[in-house]
């Protein structure tokens, strides 16, 4: 498969720079996975996943389930850099009435699937949308994003059993690897290395890849359509506030938004990363 990097790399700085900004009108909301998260996003929405901006309920749509759904500034920054809605709807991001809520509220009418808060809860729902496909006999398929520290609920590892026994092949996990959660690193909270090990011992095709090589990335979406009769989980190795050099592999960065000389600083970086002029 013909992967346009370049195109690629400047749609995921683009979705960086609106989620810096939009964060920074908030006033608060989770920068760092979504920061870290945003090339595994592009690629999904911009050649991975079957969706239509024009036609959002389309029966035959590819599913997409944001697990971790404090991140959601990179999902509201990617459906708008798709042409869901018009980019500047990002800046009412948890202001009162709008549909930018803080974590996912299901509203098809923008793109979004699911409503989440509860970590763990995504998994079960991704794993339902599955089967639901898998019991019609139709062919779309099912994405979920979940966090490392998110791993910590055994709601995770249930959901796994589960897919595991359905042979749900299409199901497809992305694990955000990006060593960092609320309150500390990953792997000094809760280890959960070696993790590909422990979804292979789960009857996964597991797959550990750099969530920012679109090629990594890409291929990993082709090996998970090849596999059949398990589920796959793509392990994306990634860099929390990924693009900003004060954010990067920081967990503070978390749950924390940038000021405005912050935000200042965070897009003059970004866009010295601009692929095009």
């Amino acid at each position: 498969m013909e992967v346009d990097v370049q195109d690629l790399q400047q749609k995921a700085n683009n979705i960086r720079k609106s989620i810096v900004t939009m964060l920074n009108a908030a006033g608060s909301g989770h920068t760092g996975g979504a920061m870290g998260i945003a090339d595994v996003m592009t690629a999904l929405y911009f050649k991975e996943m079957r969706v239509n901006p024009q036609d959002p309920k389309m029966v035959d749509r590819d599913r997409f389930v944001l697990s971790a759904a404090h991140m959601v500034p990179v999902l509201y920054a990617t459906l708008a850099e798709a042409g869901f809605f018009q980019k500047d709807e990002l800046l009412t991001l948890r202001k009162f009435g709008s549909r930018m809520e803080g974590h996912t509220v299901r509203n098809l009418e923008i793109g979004v699937e699911t409503t989440g808060g509860s970590l763990g809860q995504g998994t079960s729902i991704a794993l339902g949308m599955a089967l639901a496909a898998k019991i019609d006999a139709r062919d779309w398929r099912t994405y979920c994003v979940l966090g490392d520290g998110e791993s910590n609920e055994g709601s995770v590892w249930e959901a796994a059993l589960v897919a595991s026994k359905l042979q749900l092949d299409n199901l497809v996990f992305i694990l955000d690897r990006n060593n960092i959660q609320l309150s500390g690193d990953s792997n000094d909270v809760l280890p959960i290395d070696p993790i590909a090990d422990k979804w292979n011992a789960f009857n996964w095709n597991a797959i550990e890849i750099d969530g920012h090589n679109f090629n990594e990335i890409t291929s990993a979406f082709i090996n998970a359509k090849e596999t059949k009769k398990k589920p796959t989980i793509i392990i994306a190795n990634t860099i929390p506030g990924k693009g900003v050099s004060f954010m990067e592999n920081k967990w503070e960065w978390h749950g924390k938004v940038p000021s405005n000389d912050e935000l200042t600083q965070a897009l003059n970086e970004l866009n010295s990363y601009d692929t095009k002029s």
